[in-house]
């Protein structure tokens, strides 16, 4: 079939602004975003700009706006979304090149949520690891799916109107570690949680959820943030 792709392009040392520039290819229904944009960097426009890595939907790197919706282009097939397909880069972030954006400020605010297993309790003294029950993994087991792709930050209103806002995919992050029973670090990140650009933030409009590629219920971890911030409980 023959597919019409509208491609925002923006190159910081010749443009002032971005604009769109219309390319005509020929492409497979069950063809993903992904091989439709290699197609036109290969064969028609080697200078378009876009991050990839896996092409499975693990990596996380090739976000973008896909008609209108944040989704990934490698997980995205053309018979999804039609014959006339707009590309464009995901929102509140800054442009750096093409469908490009700046992700270093998401990634300090991960880092802010201290993205890792904080114990400094000794070790069990028969050298085993410690050990969950099936219970206690699924309390958190659906935060750990996070692939920190952007998709749920950035289509986040309150994170539009203010980039210093932590977003979405931190709040996962800090859910994801807050409620591991083997983790002692929640106290420290509900006061970070606590802070004006943290959950209270959040008005509940769902756009996180409904962009999350791998389908995590965003606003129902934010939800139990929310709660255990108010409760000091952690179940």
């Amino acid at each position: 079939m023959e597919v019409t792709v509208k491609v925002f392009r923006y190159n910081p040392e010749k443009d002032q602004r971005g604009n769109y520039v219309t390319y005509k290819i020929e492409a497979d229904p069950n063809d993903r975003i992904l091989d439709v944009l290699e197609h036109i960097k290969g064969k028609t426009d080697g200078a378009l700009a876009f991050r990839r890595s896996c092409a499975h939907g693990v990596c996380g790197s090739d976000a973008m706006r896909i008609n209108g919706r944040n989704r990934l282009a490698c997980k995205t097939l053309v018979r999804d979304v039609g014959a006339n397909i707009t590309v464009e880069p995901v929102l509140g972030m800054k442009v750096k090149k093409d469908l490009i954006v700046d992700m270093e400020p998401f990634f300090n605010n991960y880092k802010k949520m201290t993205p890792y297993l904080v114990n400094d309790s000794p070790l069990p003294e028969d050298g085993r690891e410690r050990l969950q029950s099936p219970e206690q993994r699924a309390r958190f087991d659906e935060s750990t799916k996070c692939i920190l792709c952007g998709a749920c930050t950035s289509a986040c209103p309150s994170f539009w109107a203010n980039d210093e806002y932590f977003g979405p995919a931190a709040f996962i992050t800090a859910h994801r570690f807050i409620f591991d029973s083997r983790d002692e670090g929640a106290s420290q990140r509900l006061m970070v949680l606590a802070e004006t650009d943290g959950t209270v933030r959040c008005h509940t409009a769902y756009n996180c959820t409904e962009a999350c590629p791998r389908e995590i219920q965003i606003t129902k971890a934010i939800g139990d943030l929310k709660m255990a911030m108010v409760t000091g409980k952690i179940d």
